[in-house]
């Protein structure tokens, strides 16, 4: 993911504007007369030339960098993908004298599931705030709040208070720290860009797997606050990562009479991205079928333990997942490549079709080798969702789009991420299993992957029509033009 800005115009400006037809018999101008004309509207072919010839350095200090971006996927994802260990815990920790309370599943979920939502709700904010104040920033500052927030959540003494400390300003640090990290990888690589997407994507599977046991071994140790506490610490590390990253590309500047720094509004909000109907139907379509995504993530060790009992080893289906979803991202990430065009949906389909089956199999697994397959085809598939995203953001929108595409739809998937889990734990606490929670989980990914496959007829029949309305074109063309061949040869005939 590259920055929108990285066509941006060259700082040297003007205030007075010359149009591009006035004087046609004019000498060229010399190269200083040439950068002002063109901060003043007029952009020569040097100038314009210019910005698309900066070439990443393909490495060095780039590396650094990618260690920097992984280390920032891995904690924030890694410690959100194991919040169904810290749930577990929290249900110990506040639920003494509150045993008969009906509603403590729903309410402690809550604590995860606005966490992730604020993740993804964030993102278009976050967009606007990198392109104004560069990565750096925002992901330092987005960092400092992560760390304010796991802080605060440490000496809370009830669950309510954590809505606010852990879902929302925990949540929002993350989301700040996590955007500048994928958009600053587009300032050192464009070549290795996709190898590098990989490992730092992979960083979060990294975690996933391994950071289960760390806070399971915390958590009988030190306990749930001091916990929380040693979370911070990842994400003052964070703050640290941010440091590295240093800008390579110009910041946009307005050409402008005001002199204004602020990119237009058109730039900031894309309202072009939603003339397209393929790119509507998929946003629509992913996000009605994750209303169950999360649901496993949050709720799903809190059933082996009900099920297999209070020794079972459930880090270990956490750990399937991370591994999987990492081995997933690779293979399916090459596999669309070969996939032309949008076509790419279909491996998308694939992936929500196998989340929702796998999903209703897990109250079907009487023995814990079962629910070990069944994570693993689940962390499989959901490689391939999220690696696919980018790609089929290109195909429907283009490369000039593809960035506020992408951050429209995350925000839109804040919502079903958010509702799904305390709706699965208030079918627990009503009917006293997750059984029935864990079907309807299964059921939106299936209704969206079929929503999906809508996806590529249309782009179909759009280009079908854009060909039409081309070849009619040029005929038209054509035909004026023949027309007016006879025309002159008839006033030549006459004189």
């Amino acid at each position: 993911m590259t920055e929108t800005h990285s066509d941006s115009e060259p700082h040297t400006t003007s205030m007075t504007e010359t149009p591009a037809d006035c004087e046609p018999t004019r000498a060229a101008p010399a190269p200083e007369e040439k950068q002002q004309e063109n901060g003043g509207g007029r952009v020569s072919e040097s100038e314009d030339k210019a910005p698309a010839e900066f070439e990443p350095p393909e490495g060095g200090w780039g590396w650094v960098v990618m260690l920097a971006s992984m280390w920032c996927n891995g904690s924030v994802f890694g410690i959100q993908n194991a919040f169904g260990i810290m749930f577990v815990a929290l249900l110990k920790e506040f639920s003494s004298g509150k045993e008969d309370d009906d509603d403590l599943r729903f309410r402690t979920a809550w604590v995860g599931s606005l966490s992730m939502g604020m993740i993804f709700f964030c993102s278009p904010i976050v967009s606007v705030f990198t392109d104004l104040l560069g990565c750096r920033i925002t992901a330092i500052g987005g960092a400092a709040v992560g760390v304010v927030g796991l802080l605060a959540s440490s000496f809370v003494t009830s669950l309510e208070p954590l809505y606010f400390t852990y879902g929302i300003v925990f949540a929002c640090g993350c989301s700040f720290a996590y955007q500048p990290s994928l958009v600053i990888l587009g300032h050192y690589f464009k070549k290795r860009l996709g190898l590098v997407n990989g490992i730092v994507t992979a960083g979060s599977s990294v975690f996933t797997i391994t950071l289960p046991y760390l806070m399971s071994a915390l958590l009988e140790r030190v306990g749930l606050q001091h916990t929380l506490r040693v979370l911070a610490i990842f994400m003052f590390i964070l703050m640290l990562a941010g440091l590295t990253y240093k800008p390579l590309l110009p910041k946009p500047v307005s050409s402008s009479k005001s002199g204004r720094r602020c990119p237009s509004p058109s730039k900031l909000f894309n309202v072009h991205i939603w003339k397209s109907l393929g790119y509507r139907i998929w946003a629509f379509g992913i996000p009605a079928a994750l209303y169950g995504y999360y649901v496993p993530y949050v709720h799903l060790m809190k059933h082996v333990e009900e099920r297999f009992g209070q020794d079972a080893n459930k880090e270990v289906l956490l750990t399937c997942i991370g591994v999987t979803s990492g081995v997933g991202r690779l293979i399916f990430g090459r596999v669309a490549d070969y996939v032309p065009g949008v076509n790419k949906v279909f491996l998308q389909v694939s992936s929500f079709m196998v989340i929702g089956v796998m999903s209703m199999m897990i109250p079907l697994c009487h023995v814990f080798g079962g629910l070990i397959a069944v994570c693993l085809l689940m962390g499989l598939f959901d490689g391939c969702f999220i690696c696919i995203m980018a790609p089929i953001a290109f195909e429907l929108v283009g490369s000039q789009n593809v960035s506020q595409a992408i951050g429209c739809l995350l925000g839109m998937m804040s919502i079903p991420m958010t509702v799904g889990p305390p709706i699965a734990g208030f079918l627990r606490d009503r009917l006293g299993t997750y059984d029935v929670a864990f079907y309807l989980a299964g059921i939106p990914p299936l209704i969206g992957g079929a929503v999906l496959c809508v996806i590529p007829w249309v782009e179909a029949r759009r280009k079908r029509k854009e060909a039409d309305a081309t070849a009619e074109t040029t005929e038209n063309m054509l035909e004026h033009k023949s027309h007016t061949d006879v025309k002159n040869q008839d006033s030549e005939s006459v004189i």
